[in-house]
């Protein structure tokens, strides 16, 4: 059987039974990588831009003009800055606290189905060999069988069954690569969206209490 001539139905069914949760793993991957993708461009804003409106509202003491501001800008970080806002009168450790509280429900939201990427990422290939070992069990009882019968065991049968038992590495593989950088690239984004939010969030308690 030419592995070029066959289409992907034939391919998918010829690595066996594992190669259905490696297309599940590849369906959620696609998924929380898509959403992932879609929710840090929804919630990415101007930081320093919208800081500095912020900041400007403050300077004239226009405080319920700065929490209208963060009211309608659809960001973590207007809504961590609106906590700091808020305490405004208060002193400095109490405005800290109220931002840190509101990073603990911010963040989390942020980094939600991350881990699940993660691990994906790790699971597929091990699915994969996880298939390349089942199916060269079955390969050699297929040996054990014909040879106990004593009928010949050609080359054929053993490259034959050793081709499709490592479809599902080659499937495994397929998946994780992909997720892997798919996961790197977005951690890398949100540590970035964190900093923005840390230095926005110090720069408007420093304005606060100085």
């Amino acid at each position: 059987m030419d592995l070029y001539k066959m289409n992907l139905w034939q391919v998918f069914l010829s690595g066996g039974p594992v190669m259905w949760p490696i297309l599940l793993c590849s369906i959620f991957a696609l998924a929380i990588a898509l959403e992932k993708f879609w929710h840090l461009h929804r919630i990415g804003i101007d930081t320093q831009e919208f800081l500095k409106n912020i900041l400007d509202k403050m300077k004239r003491h226009d405080t319920k003009e700065a929490l209208q501001v963060c009211d309608t800008t659809k960001s973590p970080i207007a809504n961590i800055l609106k906590s700091g806002i808020l305490k405004y009168d208060r002193p400095r450790p109490q405005i800290i606290e109220a931002i840190e509280d509101s990073s603990l429900y911010e963040i989390p939201r942020i980094e939600k189905n991350l881990s699940v990427l993660a691990t994906i990422a790790h699971v597929a290939p091990l699915l994969g060999l996880l298939g390349t070992v089942t199916g060269m069990v079955r390969c050699f009882q297929t040996i054990q069988a014909k040879a106990t019968s004593l009928h010949p065991v050609s080359p054929g049968d053993l490259a034959g069954g050793i081709w499709e038992a490592l479809l599902t590495t080659v499937a495994g593989l397929i998946v994780a690569i992909p997720t892997f950088v798919a996961y790197n690239y977005l951690v890398n984004r949100i540590n970035n969206f964190i900093l923005e939010m840390e230095k926005a969030s110090t720069e408007l308690v420093n304005f606060l209490t100085e």
